[in-house]
């Protein structure tokens, strides 16, 4: 079986544009891949254009290793952030057929499943007006579908610094949050890696009451020792990695001991293959792995598919619900949390267990989607 070329689709909401591709072979099997890229989709799907001429036409979809390396290392130039996510869509798509091939889930080819039960979190729940009272209702309707996590970043255009007005204020937001999601369900602390390591220590310990499940990218994440400065100083667990994009760069966070969590994007770190072998590094380091998910369904099947198989898997990211959420349609097979249990259950189904509708997917054509985490508004993700 060889690879005979490629389609990519772009899939545009008004903050966030989602590309899709279909790997396509000799024998009529195809497969699935997605990342969701910031202000570097035309990038990206440029970069993809190339690498199908130069690496990915003739290849065979089993030899996954191969591609990946000659993809990574063929060109010469360190591979950044561009590249390793259209290595990702491109594994993806690999591991996609290889499974419908055998008809296996991609998990069985993996070592096998651990768990068929993935606990979820919330996320881009909150595009509402920024009151504690708008934050108790969004947060209760998130309870009321099911979920029993969910992540916020109550800080505002926080940068650096923020003054006592805003820190009382971002109190008062999370302080209406936990009431209104009880004291059993996880609330995660998203700092978007806005705050110098001083500020961020003040902040996680006013925030403490409310009993955080995580503290995530409290500082840039640049700088390894600003980070393990916060790590030595607060008495709650740490979460980053999403703007990591290798997994050798991993080296240095677990050397720091800054980390108890880690968050590679699977889209963005050269696929699930790659982020299995970081999963392995992390159990020897006793780090929990809660991949960074902000693509559609196929993204989120391929990152459960990871989950299946991975012992310090936490749980998972989701937006799909809350953030525009009529992109589902584009998938068919889309996963879905379970409001009985507010986890996914893991398809059985071969490959990736997903389908994109391309069709539908033209429905959604590419915007200029802009998401400028300093501006005002915005966790509404709405058009500027």
């Amino acid at each position: 079986m060889r690879i005979t070329g490629i389609s990519t689709h772009v899939v545009g909401t008004p903050w966030r544009n989602l590309t899709y591709v279909v790997v396509r072979t000799d024998e009529g099997l195809t497969g699935v891949g997605e990342t969701r890229m910031l202000g570097r989709t035309d990038a990206l799907v440029g970069y993809l254009r190339e690498a199908t001429a130069n690496h990915i036409t003739g290849s065979d979809p089993f030899a996954v290793e191969d591609l990946v390396r000659r993809m990574k290392y063929g060109d010469y130039g360190r591979a950044g952030e561009i590249v390793m996510s259209g290595i990702a869509v491109v594994e993806m798509a690999c591991w996609d057929i290889k499974g419908k091939a055998l008809g296996v889930p991609v998990w069985q080819l993996l070592g096998g499943r651990v768990t068929d039960r993935v606990k979820a979190y919330a996320n881009g729940w909150y595009t509402t007006e920024r009151t504690p009272e708008a934050y108790h209702r969004a947060a209760r309707t998130v309870m009321d579908r099911g979920y029993r996590a969910l992540k916020i970043d109550p800080f505002g255009t926080g940068h650096y610094e923020l003054d006592h007005a805003g820190s009382t204020y971002a109190v008062s937001l999370i302080e209406a949050v936990r009431d209104a999601i009880g004291p059993d369900a996880e609330l995660m602390l998203e700092m978007h890696g806005r705050f110098s390591p001083s500020t961020a220590v003040r902040l996680a310990k006013d925030l403490a009451p409310f009993r955080p499940a995580w503290l995530e990218e409290p500082v840039p994440p640049e700088n390894l020792d600003a980070l393990r400065k916060v790590a030595d100083k607060v008495d709650l667990p740490i979460a980053t990695g999403e703007r990591i994009h290798d997994r050798i760069e991993f080296r240095e966070l677990f050397a720091s001991r800054a980390a108890d969590i880690i968050q590679p994007d699977v889209g963005h770190i050269g696929g699930i293959l790659e982020t299995r072998k970081l999963a392995a590094t992390a159990e020897t380091h006793y780090t929990l792995l809660a991949p960074h998910n902000v693509g559609g369904s196929v993204l989120t099947a391929a990152t459960l598919q990871l989950a299946s198989c991975t012992p310090n898997f936490k749980i998972l990211e989701h937006f799909n619900d809350f953030a525009d959420a009529d992109i589902k349609q584009v998938v068919r097979g889309a996963p879905q949390v379970d409001p009985d249990t507010g986890c996914f259950e893991v398809s059985h189904a071969p490959g990736l267990g997903v389908e994109l509708d391309e069709d539908v997917a033209a429905e959604f054509p590419q915007q200029r989607a802009r998401f400028d985490l300093w501006a005002e508004g915005w966790e509404r993700r709405a058009p500027k």
